[in-house]
């Protein structure tokens, strides 16, 4: 994959930084405090660092993953990008003697998240699905990737709850049935580029900070217990948005194969959200009471990003104008 064009003094250093063309240090750290969500600079940076710890760059030196410069740098970014998190999403004191399985299904319950999947079942056009295709893409090829950081983390069921949820987003040993692959026969359905990355030059900043609070809590043991709840709150929110999806690709003219990513969630999620919620983030907060707040802080996080993610999306149809990021 080849770095992405820069979205501002941040970007333009880091991206120069990994190529090895400048020595300077890296100009001030200025965030939008307000809407970080939304700061391409940021979002776009903390992408390129967090990347490096997946698969990397084409031009990029291996080792820059633990180079101290990029570290710092992700480091003093990190820091307003979690405090905003959690003034936005750090859930209020909880009843000791509830379990986190019904906290996270009062949670998940009372989100009244923006219609998007209503509108992709019944009115989106096909450019509109193949935008907000294109906008998953960024999360979806590397799909699972970021929550298999935990399974290290975690001890006895919880580690064997984890370890079974993520044996089944990669195909149980088949690589044909990896959701990642299947996500990739959608995409081109939609005649859209299905390499890994290839769209983050265009998505918006919003897209970007969807994957990064999951890479956030993947790169930090001290978030292990986030990591599980974001996970459990995409289980649990799985299985009828992907119906709609599937209802709206059959409509736009897909036909079984490619509307197989969304069909397989419908019946995968189904029992994932089980796992997920009780063997999974019930058996951790046993294990770890005093991290059981980080579990519906992860899930929280996991509700809200995705809410303003369909929010720029429907925004952007209204009035008849794409999905981009800000010039830079």
């Amino acid at each position: 994959m080849q770095l992405p064009p820069h979205r501002g003094p941040l970007s333009r250093w880091l991206i120069a930084y990994l190529r090895d063309t400048t020595s300077s240090p890296h100009p001030p750290v200025a965030v939008d405090n307000d809407q970080p969500w939304s700061d391409d600079d940021l979002q776009l940076t903390l992408w390129c660092c967090y990347e490096l710890h997946y698969r990397g760059f084409d031009e990029v030196d291996p080792d820059a993953e633990w180079d101290p410069a990029v570290l710092a740098l992700r480091a003093e970014l990190e820091e307003p990008w979690s405090a905003w998190l959690q003034r936005a999403y750090l859930p209020s004191p909880a009843d000791g003697a509830v379990k986190i399985s019904q906290l996270l299904r009062d949670l998940v319950d009372s989100d009244d998240g923006p219609p998007l999947a209503a509108h992709l079942q019944r009115r989106a056009t096909l450019e509109q699905f193949r935008e907000f295709v294109r906008n998953r893409s960024v999360y979806q090829l590397k799909e699972a990737d970021p929550h298999s950081f935990g399974i290290p983390r975690l001890d006895g069921a919880a580690k064997a709850a984890l370890v079974e949820i993520q044996a089944d987003e990669y195909g149980g040993g088949r690589p044909e049935r990896m959701h990642a692959e299947l996500f990739r026969t959608t995409m081109r359905w939609l005649d859209l580029d299905d390499t890994y990355g290839y769209y983050v030059p265009d998505v918006p900043a919003v897209t970007l900070a969807h994957s990064n609070v999951m890479s956030l809590f993947a790169m930090h043991r001290r978030w292990t217990g986030a990591l599980i709840g974001h996970l459990a709150a995409l289980e649990m929110t799985s299985t009828l948005p992907n119906r709609r999806y599937a209802s709206g690709a059959t409509r736009l003219g897909a036909d079984a194969a490619a509307a197989q990513y969304f069909t397989e969630h419908v019946e995968a999620d189904a029992v994932h959200e089980q796992i997920a919620a009780h063997d999974l983030c019930d058996t951790y907060a046993a294990q770890h009471p005093e991290r059981a707040p980080d579990i519906v802080f992860g899930a929280a996080c996991s509700l809200g990003l995705d809410n303003l993610t369909a929010e720029h999306l429907l925004a952007s149809w209204d009035i008849a104008a794409p999905s981009r990021p800000r010039s830079a």
